[in-house]
């Protein structure tokens, strides 16, 4: 994308040194970040890139389990919860402009975990930390829960009944990342957007082998 810009290699180098100097993930495992150390970063593993972009860009009002200064891996233990969860935020980015004419593809992206989590569900003491309108309460527990050596937290969706979602603290715990489907979302004037199965994603299964 840089190239389309650049005037002659010269001016491309100076906008790759302008891309970099921004890059919050290469500021990230250079060291340059005072919410996570380089030392929390991994490296050397299968899309170690995407695990590290997660937790050094962090909104600037942060997210339900994570201040400004440190992301977060946030996933669903089912598709149409995730899906759920990136129509609404993406429904709120346009409810700021004003407009909901737009089509975008998500590919999904699958993680394991292995470790305990503290579990949220079904405990009406954090009932405040699913406030749908609120993150208040919910990032004062993740910083309680963070600087006391916690991994993270499962919890029921607000986005989605019945959902369930998980929110990892630790990059190294995160484990196994792969790429999943695609899926579409369009916005055709209304808040609601369409959602379908990217095709182009979908990988071809193997056939049985006759014997």
């Amino acid at each position: 994308m840089l190239a389309h810009l650049a005037e002659d290699e010269a001016h491309l180098a100076d906008l790759f040194d302008l891309d970099n100097a921004t890059n919050e993930r290469l500021r990230g495992e250079c060291g340059l970040l005072q919410g996570i150390g380089v030392d929390e970063l991994v490296f050397g593993v299968p899309n170690f890139r995407i695990i590290n972009a997660a937790y050094t860009y962090a909104r600037p009002e942060g997210s339900r389990f994570n201040g400004p200064d440190r992301g977060a891996w946030y996933c669903s233990l089912e598709i149409e919860t995730a899906l759920a969860e990136v129509s609404f935020h993406k429904t709120v980015e346009y409810q700021e402009i004003g407009r909901f004419d737009d089509s975008v593809v998500y590919e999904a992206l699958l993680a394991d975990f292995t470790h305990e989590f503290h579990d949220l569900r079904g405990d009406s003491r954090f009932a405040s930390c699913l406030d749908p309108r609120s993150y208040v309460a919910s990032q004062r527990l993740a910083a309680r829960l963070l600087k006391a050596g916690s991994v993270g937290v499962i919890y029921p969706s607000v986005r989605h009944s019945r959902g369930i979602n998980l929110a990892c603290f630790r990059p190294a715990v995160v484990g196994n990342v792969r790429r999943g489907d695609a899926w579409r979302f369009s916005w055709s004037g209304t808040p609601i957007p369409r959602i379908e199965l990217d095709q182009r994603s979908v990988k071809p299964r193997a056939r049985p082998r006759r014997g």
